[in-house]
């Protein structure tokens, strides 16, 4: 028989695994953190925190980061972001904690040792000059200046997506140096060579990552990537919310994801 995902206000916040059946808690058990097994991976928005109508609008409670700290102390180390956001942003939000982690798609990734490493960041004057010229005329709409990438957010004027993916997508054709990414909400131009898979494979060769079962969690479809790439590595990918996906397992929201982190920080360590 066909499994079918139920509607949303029937969506409990429990873990599930393909096919699209929701099982409640008792699936979390399925996805335990262990000490010695597992590296944890983890997206930002949507996924540990919460959408807000503009990314400088995102706020984390101080619980956050005291448990990425303890989940960062029970697997050795192996915690890392994977996000699109610059490198500013985030360490501002988490502060004082650092953790490894791959900004911006992963054009830019800090090692556990505090190490920071950057791609080439690819020629991005037309696709900046067209933002801009959307933005002095839709005031609504916000753009984000990456070191190697830019962000044009239409949250706040959702009617504008067409208009937006109209003037962007043609700058992109015949540039393969170039990927334009349709998240939530926003489209991105950034470099082809690299994305949320490449970021958690970069980390995959160099300790303490190395040798572990990959579990990487997001909620976009900028994360399938990510689902991809840990698939292949015999990890686990999480969806956080709706929509289809490549990942294994499903939490209902970010809430659900932030308690599913507490619960493995609060289990006794295993090997």
């Amino acid at each position: 028989m066909k499994s079918i995902a139920p509607s949303r206000s029937e969506t409990p916040p429990g873990l599930v695994f393909r096919p699209m059946v929701w099982y409640g808690k008792k699936v979390i058990e399925s996805v335990r953190l262990e000490s010695r097994r597992h590296a944890l991976f983890l997206d930002f928005d949507g996924t540990l925190a919460d959408i807000a109508p503009r990314p400088d609008a995102v706020r984390l409670s101080s619980e956050v980061p005291q448990v990425l700290a303890a989940l960062q102390h029970k697997l050795g180390g192996a915690v890392a972001l994977v996000t699109g956001r610059p490198m500013n942003d985030v360490d501002a939000l988490l502060a004082p904690l650092r953790l490894a982690a791959a900004y911006e798609h992963g054009a830019v990734l800090r090692t556990r040792d505090g190490e920071v490493l950057r791609t080439s960041a690819p020629d991005l004057h037309e696709a900046l000059a067209t933002a801009r010229v959307l933005v002095q005329k839709y005031p609504a709409l916000l753009l984000e200046e990456k070191s190697s990438s830019m962000a044009l957010h239409y949250r706040q004027a959702p009617q504008l997506e067409k208009i937006c993916l109209h003037a962007l997508a043609p700058i992109v054709t015949g540039r393969p140096d170039l990927k334009l990414l349709h998240g939530k909400a926003v489209l991105e131009v950034k470099s082809s060579r690299v994305h949320k898979g490449t970021a958690i494979a970069a980390f995959m060769q160099q300790p303490p990552f190395r040798g572990r079962v990959p579990v990487f969690a997001g909620d976009d479809v900028t994360d399938e990537a990510g689902f991809l790439a840990v698939k292949q590595m015999g990890g686990v990918g999480i969806k956080v919310g709706d929509g289809p996906t490549a990942a294994k397992a499903r939490l209902a929201n970010p809430q659900a994801l932030r308690q599913w982190l507490i619960d493995n920080a609060r289990r006794e360590h295993t090997s």
